[in-house]
């Protein structure tokens, strides 16, 4: 029989409910459910409560999302039927509880065996262990088709928990289309903000807020054979002169100047056209042009053009730039065969198995000051991959959990000591001493002096990370025509100004770190 509602009357003899226990249960979709009891009990009810997990600190959402809604273990809450503060309590209750069961991560970037191994010893297995009511599951996919992968699954509202991409400009598309939860809250909670370099963190943010916390932080260095150096008394160079007086000195012994190629990865044509514009043309410039404060078409970015298609017709580049895969790049580099490498400390790997493998020593500087009033040393900031929540995830707090410990020393300790440079993470607690127990000496040394230079603000920008996407693809197949001498630098500069022009009048020019 259906129970009349109670008159108003009758509601107002109703004592208001008194907590006088609290009794936690397990359960295996929750970490503790709580009964209440309350004393009078003369009118009492059973509720049954459906509670969304997905209720983050930050959402304003209605508590009762139906899209959203799962239906978990029953909550008995025992209170006078139609008690506002019994309503109230249930309320306040659905919002606390955290869900349990798996978080997804899947991986982007690809991986050998030895990799997937040492991402599940150091990144799966420790979160697990501290974290057995949410485990994360790690799929790792092909590197060459997973960021699809990830879009495509997250456009259409599935996908993992934990969404990795490419850069800023894929984060940017996602955020813009709604499907990455914002992160302030979270970045509060676990003092993110005190841990991860700010203008680093700061590549994550749209509108006010941040939706990405970067994964990788990473740069262009100039890698060289010291064992060469050191045999014909040259020191690294600091300056254009110095830079041109080696190169010339290597030509003349038959030596390449740059062993570099893309013979694997065409986008590695982006890595020398951010070398040239960081170092010549210099970073307060590359800071107006992505503002749209100065045209692309501006003479110290032709310049600086004309001095990287310079190089590459002086024979700079060597003869096999369009076939040269990164590991023939790093084992020329070793055998002295080149006597420098512009390159990312993505390729740290790379470069120091190589040069194992002939016994000969590697060296790292920051690249040199090409022009006068451009700062050295100076590295451009570079992110390779962010991390985000998904804002289809049944489970975010327990995926923040997850980015807590992604950005923690001991994480960081474990990661660094077994696959140096990929996981390189832009934390402020980077210490050489520290990193010298786990890596090489000269890993710590690069890694410490570039997260200083960035938090002191010697800083500059990559393409991949800063660049909107159809500018940063028209400059990587576009610079190939202008070294081949079928396209004047002042035709490439106009066409990329016409292009980024378009995308920043839509929005989709990543937000550059402040200067």
């Amino acid at each position: 029989m259906k129970r009349p509602p109670l008159s108003p009357k009758k509601l107002s003899n109703i004592r208001s409910p008194e907590i006088i226990g609290v009794k936690l249960h397990r359960s295996r979709r929750f970490r503790s459910l709580v009964e209440l009891r309350e004393i009078p009990s003369n009118i009492v009810r059973t509720a049954t409560i459906l509670l969304t997990p997905r209720q983050t600190p930050s959402s304003k959402r209605n508590l009762c999302n139906l899209r959203n809604l799962r239906i978990l273990p029953l909550l008995n809450l025992r209170f006078p039927w139609g008690s506002a503060v019994g309503v109230l309590a249930a309320a306040a209750l659905s919002t606390s509880a955290v869900a349990e069961g798996p978080i997804t991560l899947w991986y982007q970037r690809g991986g050998n065996p030895d990799q997937q191994r040492i991402m599940q010893k150091d990144l799966v297995e420790p979160f697990n262990a501290a974290h057995p009511g949410t485990p994360l599951t790690l799929d790792v996919l092909a590197g060459g088709t997973g960021d699809k992968k990830i879009r495509m699954a997250v456009i259409s509202g599935k996908g993992p928990d934990i969404v990795m991409t490419p850069g800023p400009s894929t984060t940017l598309a996602l955020v813009q289309s709604g499907h990455l939860l914002p992160l302030d809250d979270y970045i509060k909670k676990y003092n993110l903000d005190k841990r991860i370099l700010t203008p680093v963190l700061r590549t994550g943010e749209y509108q006010g807020h941040n939706y990405a916390l970067p994964r990788t932080f990473e740069t262009m260095v100039l890698y060289y054979n010291k064992t060469l150096f050191d045999k014909n008394g040259w020191a690294p160079p600091k300056t254009m002169a110095d830079l041109n007086t080696i190169a010339e000195a290597l030509l003349a012994k038959g030596i390449t100047p740059f062993s570099v190629g893309n013979g694997d990865w065409r986008a590695a044509n982006e890595w020398h056209v951010t070398v040239i514009l960081n170092h010549y043309a210099g970073p307060e410039n590359i800071y107006k042009a992505l503002k749209g404060e100065i045209p692309w078409t501006d003479p110290v970015f032709a310049q600086a053009i004309d001095v990287l298609k310079d190089w590459y017709q002086k024979g700079w580049f060597g003869k096999n730039y369009f076939s040269l895969t990164g590991d023939q790049q790093a084992l020329l580099l070793a055998k002295g065969e080149a006597g420098m490498a512009p390159n990312g400390t993505f390729s740290f790997d790379n470069m120091v198995t190589a040069f194992k493998q002939t016994g000969q020593e590697l060296g790292v500087a920051p690249f040199p000051s090409l022009r006068d009033g451009v700062p050295y040393p100076l590295y451009a900031i570079g992110t390779g991959s962010t991390m985000s929540i998904n804002k289809n995830s049944p489970n975010p707090d327990a995926a923040a959990a997850f980015l807590d410990y992604l950005y923690s020393d001991d994480f960081y300790d474990r990661i660094s000591k077994d696959w140096p440079g990929d996981w390189n993470l832009p934390l402020t607690s980077t210490d050489e001493a520290k990193l010298t127990k786990n890596v090489s000496p000269i890993f710590a040394k690069t890694f410490t002096a570039f997260s200083k230079a960035v938090a002191e603000g010697n800083y500059g920008y990559t393409t991949w990370t800063f660049w909107p996407p159809a500018t940063e693809d028209y400059l990587i197949h576009g610079i190939e025509q202008v070294w081949l001498g079928q396209l004047t630098t002042a035709d490439y500069l106009k066409k990329m100004e016409e292009i980024f022009a378009k995308e920043l009048a839509e929005g989709k020019v990543p937000p550059p770190a402040p200067r």
